[in-house]
């Protein structure tokens, strides 16, 4: 996909996942992180200014380099240390038992193989290390599925393999994590923006 991948798409998502109506759910998802955190699909680093103080550092793993360049400004201020470590969340270059949490905002959708990224996060966390997520995917009414599964090749065609349809928690449990926290809800429009937000345990 060439310049439309490295320099286009990039930008669509910060745009589209940088709008303020985010930055609740943003901070939600931050809150109880805490030590040192992976963070999957570090973007533009919009949720830095949402990292607690509770944070000693985030390990950033992120493969566009646009997306550290549009970062600039936001790491320039980050409350805590913030360190580039990785390019691909389904070999994350970290030892086991690494990280006390890990962050996902609105990655799960676009990992090529996303059974071997939840695999490779529960390795890196400690044992009762959390995984901190909001994501959209599958949404819980049949006939909004419907449409899902339908749009679905031209969601991924246009938005860099972006999934309308997986089914997070699903995922996260055929992966060995435990979720302890779930809040399912819709935005508009209901067919791309079916949202789970919550934790869960590695055990």
């Amino acid at each position: 996909m060439g310049i439309y991948s490295d320099q286009v798409l990039p930008r669509i998502v910060d745009l589209s996942c940088g709008a303020r109506l985010h930055d609740d759910k943003r901070r939600r998802v931050c809150s109880g992180l805490t030590g040192r955190v992976v963070e999957i699909g570090f973007g533009s680093g919009r949720n830095v200014p949402f990292y607690p103080k509770t944070v000693a550092v985030v390990s950033a793993v992120e493969p566009a380099g646009l997306g550290w360049e549009l970062a600039a400004k936001r790491l320039a201020h980050a409350p805590v240390p913030v360190e580039r470590a990785g390019l691909d969340g389904q070999a994350l270059p970290f030892a086991d038992n690494s990280f006390d949490s890990a962050l996902s905002t609105w990655t799960m959708c676009t990992i090529p193989d996303i059974d071997t990224a939840l695999r490779e996060i529960r390795r890196v966390l400690i044992p009762g290390g959390t995984l901190h997520f909001v994501e959209h995917g599958l949404a819980p009414d049949a006939g909004i599925q419907r449409w899902q599964h339908r749009l679905n090749p031209v969601q991924k065609t246009l938005f860099g393999g972006c999934h309308l349809n997986r089914d997070i928690p699903a995922l996260l449990d055929r992966a060995g994590f435990e979720v302890r926290e779930l809040d399912s809800f819709y935005e508009n429009p209901k067919v791309l923006a079916a949202q789970v937000l919550g934790v869960a345990v590695s055990p």
